[in-house]
């Protein structure tokens, strides 16, 4: 069947970027002319998806506001003959069905996996594609990638399918870590991911890079037992690791075409705008 669900993280705090994000969603931190999460809605619309959720903090309203019609703004580019800068806003809502806002309740454990407890009535029993808020996908043509991945979930009748793209081994640490089922008919199937582990003693180089095609199965064992983990959080990769048990896990790299920046800090934050320069005429670098 095919996807047409997207869920994207923005309940993060961003402390990295303060003090700016103290006025709003470290979401919509720019990269060069927009917000980085409507780059993420892009990348979704392009792999086909037509229903959007973002998780957001609770009280925290600047993204939804951000997506909203503003008439104001309409009125005022139209007398000055410069509507059509807000063309790339409204081809958005254009091409989806819904973009719900789904606030994450501060009962919910702390950890990247809270988003998928928080908008479960969202996903339902559907499939559904599952993006951290603060990576970036760099490609000329965006869902380029992602299109990949769903076709990798639906041809193999996969449970998930995880991004993944090699880093050096001096900075593993900092990612969830793909461990690779041995003499599988797959030679990119998922035995489990350790999350931030030693870089000495990391079973690979790939790191997940956060984006995600899930069943509506990683449900179960986050609504069942909440697992907590490492640094008393939950984890994602826990319960990716419950589901690689029994269900059938797989890998998928980045193509040529693209490339994975993430955007969690000022450093990678500016790497990710002179890689998304790169691949705009206007800008000669």
């Amino acid at each position: 069947m095919p996807i047409t669900k997207a869920l994207i993280t923005a309940a993060g705090r961003g402390t990295r970027f303060l003090p700016v994000v103290k006025g709003y969603a470290k979401e919509l931190v720019p990269i060069l002319n927009k917000p980085q999460i409507q780059y993420l809605v892009e990348e979704a619309i392009g792999a086909g998806i037509t229903d959007v959720c973002i998780v957001h903090r609770p009280k925290e309203n600047s993204i939804k506001n951000y997506f909203s019609p503003c008439p104001d703004w309409e009125k005022y580019l139209t007398k000055v003959n410069k509507l059509g800068c807000l063309d790339s806003l409204k081809k958005i809502h254009q091409s989806l069905h819904s973009l719900v806002f789904i606030p994450q309740s501060s009962t919910l454990p702390y950890g990247n996996a809270s988003p998928i407890l928080a908008a479960s009535s969202f996903i339902g029993s559907d499939p559904f594609v599952f993006m951290f808020g603060d990576d970036l996908t760099v490609e000329i043509k965006p869902g380029q990638h992602l299109s990949t991945m769903i076709n990798s979930f639906i041809t193999n009748s996969a449970a998930a399918v995880v991004a993944v793209q090699k880093v050096p081994r001096s900075q593993i640490h900092l990612y969830g870590c793909a461990v690779y089922k041995q003499n599988s008919l797959f030679p990119n199937q998922l035995q489990g991911m350790i999350e931030k582990p030693d870089n000495d003693t990391a079973p690979s180089l790939h790191a997940n890079d956060g984006r995600f095609v899930f069943s509506a199965k990683i449900l179960l064992p986050l609504l069942k037992q909440k697992t907590i983990g490492k640094n008393n959080e939950l984890w994602l990769a826990d319960n990716i690791n419950l589901m690689a048990k029994s269900h059938l896990v797989l890998t998928q790299t980045y193509k040529s075409s693209s490339s994975w920046e993430t955007t969690g800090d000022p450093l990678n934050w500016l790497k990710a705008n002179i890689a998304m320069a790169r691949l705009d005429p206007k800008f000669d670098i």
